[in-house]
């Protein structure tokens, strides 16, 4: 059995069913260390400008301990600039195999690294970041090469959440031999079960949001903020609305909360009843709007993966994103199980929700092409990838070891 540390900045709802799933397998224990327990108490989330807490377990079904920021408090936000205390004494109080790191944007995951391999401990890491052009200035882009040199050095093999993140770490030299595929997934049999039981309760919800039979429903469920691009998806859904008489027109349900709130619900106006603002929504009521809609769609101009798409393809439904979206070169295909639009192209959008929507058998083929892609998107897939990383760079340092009389 591999015995693992892993080091991330604080509880999230995607990772723990995960966590627990690696902790019921012999194969690799996982002790997590957080950085800032504060996910697991109410907070404010700027991005939703809402203050709540989540309805979900993150910490149930595997070890786990919170770390100690220098003068900081445990329950607070994690401060990305403030080191940690107890790091070495806590990756010491195990016999690790290995440290497995989640992204390099806090310093205390920078620091985790370092002292993984002051420890003579192989590091395995897992970020989000793909080839997306940014524009930079010349002193940033600089910085943030050596940043990337001097960190990726020290790291033995990556873990490429997708095929997009594995052109990142190409990018920036890694060859292919160092990246091992532990893709983004979610609790596929929480979301295919959860929406399933919606589905005898799925006319009820029709009726308390007072929608209408037999106009379709597109959902938009994401932070209502500049880079989810809620604002050309409603660009396009007008234009969808127009080609459409009235008494047919689709529905689109806004799922979530932030800035751009009032002037979407002003955008909005002149739609009558079709868009509807249903606020923020926990976790476990996310599958029955899921199973409740007929599309869904993640605009995003910047989105590094979009876990929302793996769980609305759980629910059996057509897909749209934005080319910009992550999630798009792997669980997308135009044309099979939804579409690829360029980001920012309002009137492509427009084409393809009006494709989608015409024809419901159209929407439940794509539907069943979704859930048969996703199918293979699992957790089973994350546990082989983690095990080859794992044979690899522990066999790679009992060699080295050997080599220096260890």
């Amino acid at each position: 059995m591999f015995h693992v540390a892993y080091v991330v900045t604080h509880p999230i709802q995607y990772q723990a069913p995960l966590l627990k799933y690696l902790a019921c397998t012999n194969e690799i224990n996982v002790q997590v260390f957080y950085l800032s327990d504060f996910s697991l108490q109410q907070h404010y989330e700027e991005a939703f400008d809402h203050k709540f807490r989540f309805d979900v377990g993150l910490t149930e079904g595997y070890e786990w301990k919170v770390l100690p920021q220098i003068f900081g408090r445990p329950s607070q936000p994690s401060r990305p600039w403030l080191p940690m205390r107890e790091l070495i004494s806590s990756l010491r109080s195990v016999k690790f195999d290995a440290v497995w790191v989640h992204g390099w944007g806090h310093l205390g995951l920078v620091q985790a690294v370092d002292a993984a391999r002051r420890l003579g401990l192989p590091v395995l890491l897992r970020g989000e970041s793909t080839p997306e052009p940014h524009s930079q200035s010349v002193l940033r882009h600089h910085l943030s090469a050596r940043l990337h040199r001097w960190l990726f050095h020290r790291v033995s093999a990556f873990l490429a959440i997708g095929s997009r993140n594995r052109e990142y770490y190409r990018q920036h030299g890694v060859n292919d031999e160092r990246v091992f595929s532990v893709p983004y997934a979610v609790d596929n049999d929480y979301f295919q079960s959860r929406s399933m039981n919606a589905r005898g309760q799925r006319e009820n919800l029709r009726q308390s949001l007072s929608l209408l039979p037999g106009r379709p429903v597109v959902l938009f469920a994401a932070k209502f903020i500049d880079a989810k691009a809620p604002d050309e998806l409603l660009a396009a859904f007008k234009l969808v609305c127009h080609r459409a008489a009235k008494n047919s027109r689709p529905y689109l349900l806004f799922v979530g909360d932030g800035p751009l709130r009032r002037q979407l619900e002003e955008q909005a106006r002149p739609l009558d009843d079709a868009v509807r603002f249903l606020g923020f929504r926990n976790q476990s009521e996310l599958p029955a709007l899921y199973d409740l809609c007929d599309l869904f769609v993640l605009p995003s101009s910047f989105e590094p993966w979009g876990l929302v798409v793996n769980e609305a393809m759980n629910a059996a439904r057509p897909i749209i994103v934005s080319d910009r979206v992550g999630a798009a070169a792997d669980l997308v295909e135009n044309g099979k199980n939804g579409f690829v639009y360029p980001s920012g192209n309002v009137a492509e959008l427009a084409a393809a929700m009006t494709h989608t929507l015409e024809s419901a058998n159209l929407r439940d083929q794509m539907g069943r092409a979704s859930r048969k892609r996703i199918a293979a998107w699992n957790f089973s897939a994350d546990r082989a990838g983690l095990l080859a990383a794992l044979n690899q760079v522990t066999q790679l340092n009992y060699r080295q070891e050997k080599a220096f009389g260890g």
